[in-house]
């Protein structure tokens, strides 16, 4: 039997509410079936988000024991379109689930190409760019992904993007999960 909790509401609607739910009850027992109130027909509350797995336990293990990402030693080309890791705060160790948001910025005429952003993850530059796309729609703005799980320990991403005159730049972020 399917079990209806009345919205939060003053008594006198909740009164009301519940004896709809009886007449209802009742008349969907004799076979007869009556539309009932907005109040009436509420169920239980939504559920809360579950939080997004960004990296598998077994992912973060390999990706450490390989000794982690190599980090490229190049410089962008002038006016190359920026990525600046916005949250978490990275001067202290992320808890997890946590929530992350990345801002693009370019020059002018130039604008962030959002359709080429990638996401790599540790030593394997593991591409986990449809895992966060899943999750959160990429703008020329930038993204927010809420309630990421990454297991403890040191991770490393390398964020991706080009723009409209087709410059790329590669952002590494480094970080401690507790």
């Amino acid at each position: 039997m399917k079990t209806t909790h009345l919205p939060a509401c003053q008594p006198a609607e909740r009164t009301r509410a519940r004896r709809q739910l009886t007449l209802a009850a009742t008349l969907s027992l004799l076979g007869l079936v009556i539309p009932l109130t907005a109040a009436a027909q509420q169920t239980s509350p939504q559920p809360a988000r579950q939080p997004f797995v960004l990296v598998t336990e077994a992912e973060a293990a390999a990706s450490q024991a390989a000794g982690g990402m190599l980090v490229p030693r190049t410089t962008p080309a002038p006016g190359a379109p920026r990525i600046e890791l916005v949250a978490p705060d990275l001067t202290q160790p992320v808890s997890a689930p946590t929530n992350i948001q990345v801002r693009f910025t370019t020059s002018a005429p130039a604008e962030p190409k959002p359709e080429t952003f990638r996401v790599l993850y540790g030593a394997f530059r593991l591409d986990v760019t449809q895992r966060v796309l899943g999750v959160a729609k990429v703008t020329k703005e930038g993204i927010q992904v809420r309630d990421a799980v990454l297991p403890a320990g040191r991770h490393q991403l390398a964020l991706v993007l080009t723009d409209t005159l087709g410059r790329e730049v590669q952002q590494v972020v480094a970080f401690s999960v507790r």
